[in-house]
């Protein structure tokens, strides 16, 4: 990625101790890490219960969320006009975007379609800053009330099954970016990203409908926080583009996730990786995993790494 990252003060006498405080670049993994749906349409999250989970109920939660995911896309995103051009991050087409006042552009009559040469890549441009600006107002402003209650009843009702998984995942992205209820805004020194082997469309929309776009948001995307697809890039591609974007001498970054190509990719990249399982007895998953835990590990290996150096 070509962005640069701006300085973390906002001013240009920023203090020593700012100075010297470090970046944390915490990367997640989206699905059956920050996410359940796999997991839930298979039943193989029942199953790791022993029975004491519902298997039925389960496989229609996931099938409910699978059907409101493939209808946020096709009516709000985009989605059929634009899935055969998956591009790793949603900015990637801005050098085509002139700008342009979209309020009154008839999008269903700009003839956009294949081949993606310089006049239909900038008509995908404006769709992707279409869906930017949708993404920041936030699923309230887009769907109707009827939906928006189905919306936050499948939310609350998969919470409920999952015993809270969904909601702790948000928790802890919140305190990565040192928001809690005393202080609301964020901590300019973290910055959460998060890559996902789904394309991206899907998994922007995956976003909103699991509540993630306020500690992930597309806004500001080349410095504050980003969503990458390595749908066909690979994850190791998208961990060297977040540590090209971010990385520095005084930068931290920190890999969570459930999958083997995650895990191999920051073992590659020489950060500390902690494996996300949804069995009940796992070491590490939500609700449970806490910054405490997540610190520890980024501290095993900086410190090392520090010492070594």
């Amino acid at each position: 990625m070509d962005e640069a990252v701006p300085a973390l003060a906002t001013g240009e006498a920023s203090s020593d101790a700012v100075k010297e405080q470090p970046l944390k670049v915490y990367i997640w993994d989206m699905d059956e890490t920050l996410i359940l749906l796999k997991s839930l349409l298979d039943g193989s999250y029942a199953g790791a219960f022993d029975g004491l989970k519902d298997r039925e109920k389960s496989v229609e939660i996931g099938k409910r969320w699978e059907n409101l995911i493939l209808e946020l896309c096709d009516e709000h995103f985009f989605y059929e006009e634009i899935e055969n051009y998956n591009e790793p991050y949603l900015n990637a087409l801005n050098e085509y975007d002139d700008g342009r006042d979209l309020t009154s552009y008839d999008f269903e009559a700009d003839c956009f379609s294949s081949p993606y040469d310089d006049v239909n890549k900038k008509k995908l441009a404006y769709r992707q800053r279409a869906i930017r600006e949708k993404y920041a107002k936030g699923l309230e402003k887009i769907l109707d009330q009827h939906m928006v209650k189905v919306w936050n009843d499948l939310y609350n009702l998969t919470d409920k099954y999952t015993d809270g998984w969904l909601s702790s995942a948000h928790k802890l992205l919140e305190e990565a970016l040192g928001k809690t209820a005393a202080t609301p805004t964020t901590n300019s020194s973290s910055i959460n990203c998060i890559v996902t082997s789904g394309s991206l469309i899907p998994s922007l929309a995956k976003c909103l409908l699991y509540r993630l776009n306020d500690v992930v948001s597309s806004e500001n995307v080349c410095f504050r926080v980003a969503v990458y697809s390595s749908w066909e890039v690979g994850k190791l591609q998208c961990f060297k583009w977040i540590k090209e974007r971010f990385g520095g001498p005084n930068v931290r970054f920190c890999a969570i996730g459930d999958g083997h190509e995650e895990c191999s990719a920051a073992q590659v990249m020489k950060w500390p990786f902690i494996k996300i399982e949804f069995q009940p007895d796992a070491p590490h998953r939500f609700p449970g995993l806490d910054m405490a835990t997540v610190q520890t590990y980024m501290d095993v290996i900086y410190e090392s790494s520090s010492k070594d150096g």
